[in-house]
């Protein structure tokens, strides 16, 4: 069987991991095209997968505009950015995998998934931790009745103190205008997850949550608006310096300093610090996306969930309990550390706790596989895997965040926000 021919619509971070796919596996996967328009990201990408000039752009609409020349796209612009090209690779008869979140408000999402189903293509959204190996033994043990009948699920999303300075106050998802709100932009991926865990559909959503750190009246006084000239810098958990030029120094190249420059020196670290976003200070930027958030759940049946997400705490792994009639779990993603710009995790564990024999059955629901694809437990690997393989197979089955799978958790998302703004409980029509 021929290999699976790939362009890639946006060659950033995202774009250039998925597309490391048909490096490691190119018995599986080619990547034929790409559409970028930074010189850099795109030279870099065509270089490294020896794509043939004709067929190297700097706009996803030239793609668009030729006659279908693969079999499927990786949409990886950014967020206000999806549906466009979304709506014009499958009505050219491309397969999409579709960088989360699939876009940014209902209706788009509708049409994106009315597009797919019209023009009979397949579409997988990147709710990576469908894909990971801890989901698939969590759901194994919860679909063979290891804890009885669920009833109720908690779950905790530690941004990172410094995760959430760079991405949602310095970075690109700052704004909620220019991307959209944290919980669409952050944590879909964490309402998807949870109601695939409790496999049943949200019929009810409150919500709290706020901007309360991260704002010009918590500015410490003496404080500077650039971190490079701040006198009070180096008594910050938030200093640029700290979290750039330190981990540039230790040598450190990819992810989050490529964010600032794609040549990761000191010397450019630096400059990107002087002139750039990431260099400001945290409390003088025009973010306005929440720090800390909560959502209550109610699903058919009974079941009931909550999720909490905030920055501040140590970077790690998720955190969930799950309850049942006869037993409990919990899976505890662990700790992470930066390695060669990617984050690994250790100290995971999954526990189950059965009421008849009081018994506690403990596992290690970390992988350890040689790949580059291994950020989100490895949830980038296998979601790559079972795209292509539903691509290069023709059977949808091999997808797990299809469209309408995707539309549902996402309209979750926005009743949830709605009721983070209204201050009421919204509920979700069937």
């Amino acid at each position: 069987m021929e290999p699976v021919r790939l362009i890639v619509i946006g060659a950033g971070s995202r774009g250039s991991t998925y597309a490391r796919y048909a490096l490691e596996h190119p018995e599986r996967a080619t990547v034929v095209g790409v559409a970028e328009p930074r010189d850099y990201h795109r030279r870099s990408l065509a270089t490294a997968h020896q794509i043939p000039a004709d067929q190297v752009f700097t706009d996803w609409e030239e793609v668009a505009a030729r006659e279908r020349f693969a079999d499927a796209v990786i949409i990886a612009t950014q967020d206000r950015l999806h549906e466009a090209p979304a709506l014009a690779f499958a009505a050219k008869g491309y397969h999409i995998l579709l960088e989360k979140p699939m876009a940014p408000d209902a209706a788009a999402c509708r049409r994106i998934a009315r597009a797919v189903r019209e023009h009979g293509v397949m579409l997988a959204v990147c709710h990576i931790f469908r894909y990971t190996h801890a989901t698939r033994r969590l759901k194994a043990l919860i679909d063979g009745g290891a804890i009885g009948e669920v009833v109720s699920l908690q779950h905790f999303e530690p941004v990172g103190w410094w995760h959430q300075a760079h991405a949602y106050v310095r970075g690109n998802w700052r704004k909620e205008s220019e991307s959209g709100p944290m919980l669409l932009t952050k944590a879909c991926h964490d309402l998807d997850w949870m109601q695939y865990i409790m496999g049943s559909r949200c019929v009810a959503v409150s919500s709290f949550g706020t901007l309360k750190h991260f704002r010009r009246e918590a500015q410490p006084e003496g404080a500077a608006d650039r971190c490079l000239d701040c006198a009070v810098e180096a008594g910050c958990p938030y200093s640029a310096k700290k979290i750039y030029l330190d981990w540039a120094a230790r040598g450190e190249t990819g992810w989050p300093m490529d964010v600032l420059t794609p040549d990761v020196t000191v010397e450019n670290i630096t400059e990107a610090l002087r002139t750039g976003p990431y260099g400001r200070c945290v409390y003088a930027c025009d973010n306005d996306v929440v720090d800390n958030q909560v959502v209550s759940l109610l699903y058919e049946g009974g079941k009931t969930a909550t999720f909490t997400m905030n920055a501040f705490n140590k970077d790690g792994g998720r955190k969930t309990r799950i309850f049942g009639t006869h037993g409990e779990i919990h899976l505890d993603g662990g700790s992470g550390y930066l390695n060669g710009g990617v984050w690994h995790m250790h100290d995971a564990f999954l526990k189950v706790f059965d009421f008849v024999t009081q018994e506690v059955h403990t596992e290690d629901p970390e992988e350890h596989r040689d790949t580059a694809l291994s950020g989100h437990g490895y949830g980038d690997y296998h979601l790559m895997r079972h795209f292509v393989e539903a691509v290069r197979t023709g059977d949808e089955r091999f997808i797990l965040s299809g469209a309408e799978e995707t539309l549902e958790t996402h309209l979750t998302v926005f009743a949830a926000e709605e009721a983070r703004q209204t201050g009421r409980v919204v509920e979700l029509s069937p």
